[in-house]
């Protein structure tokens, strides 16, 4: 991955964002402190594509929870000192 500081960033953004899609992610610091990245929108998309959402994860688990006894408490109130 690439680094270049802000300032040098705003100066050759057209070279920046031709790296980010020939070469992959670029690194853009701010006083030497990385700050952002700027990705091709291909890997953005790919990013993107491989977040399942939470049931789906769930669902494709090798874990099995047939052991995992979940039972609620039926009780209305509990005893709490005070």
């Amino acid at each position: 991955m690439t680094t270049c500081q802000l300032q040098d960033a705003k100066a050759r953004l057209s070279e920046v964002v031709k790296a980010a899609n020939q070469e992959g992610p670029q690194e853009v610091t701010v006083r030497g402190e990385p700050s952002a990245i700027i990705l091709s929108v291909e890997a953005y998309k790919k990013m993107q594509r491989q977040q399942p959402d939470f049931v789906s994860f769930m669902q494709n688990s090798p874990l099995t929870f047939e052991d995992v006894d979940i039972q609620r408490n039926d009780s209305l109130t509990r005893d709490i000192s005070l």
